[in-house]
């Protein structure tokens, strides 16, 4: 990724995140995410190697090229369209507990020395990515087995 963005107003004042290289990070909680899932989550997301190196290839992680982290609340992500044409958002979870989380997210990244940027927790906001490849991820708390 080249570049990100997000905008948004609150009480008449504008604001405004940006990074550099790095990732813009959609992020929403269900209402059965657990804290130590989210930092699981995030350190998965530091470590990805989907960075090319000098051959090519996707072998570079976010700590490797220096990147940065782009932190965007989104909990339309548990829209669920599977019946009528109004999204239902009962699977994500509660705002209170979801913003928690998405703060403990966001944090992880800083404990790692990540450079991070954030939106505002439920504001409207508007998001911008500049890829520089096709390399669009979707990635769960859901359990994954850990290979040793």
């Amino acid at each position: 990724m080249i570049s990100g963005s997000v905008s948004w107003e609150d009480a008449g004042t504008a604001h405004r995140a940006t990074i550099g290289p790095g990732f813009v990070l959609l992020v929403g909680a269900a209402g059965d995410d657990e804290e130590n899932n989210v930092r699981r989550l995030a350190d998965k997301i530091i470590d990805l190697r989907v960075f090319a190196d000098e051959a090519g290839k996707m072998n570079l992680s976010l700590v490797d090229v220096r990147g940065a982290a782009l932190v965007v609340s989104q909990f339309t992500l548990f829209a669920d369209m599977s019946r009528g044409r109004r999204p239902s958002l009962l699977k994500a979870g509660d705002p209170a507990r979801a913003e928690q989380l998405y703060e403990v997210f966001a944090l992880r990244f800083r404990e790692r020395g990540i450079e991070t940027q954030t939106g505002s927790f439920g504001a409207d906001m508007t998001v911008g990515i500049e890829n520089d490849g096709p390399v669009t991820l979707v990635l769960s708390t859901d359990e994954w087995p850990t290979r040793v």
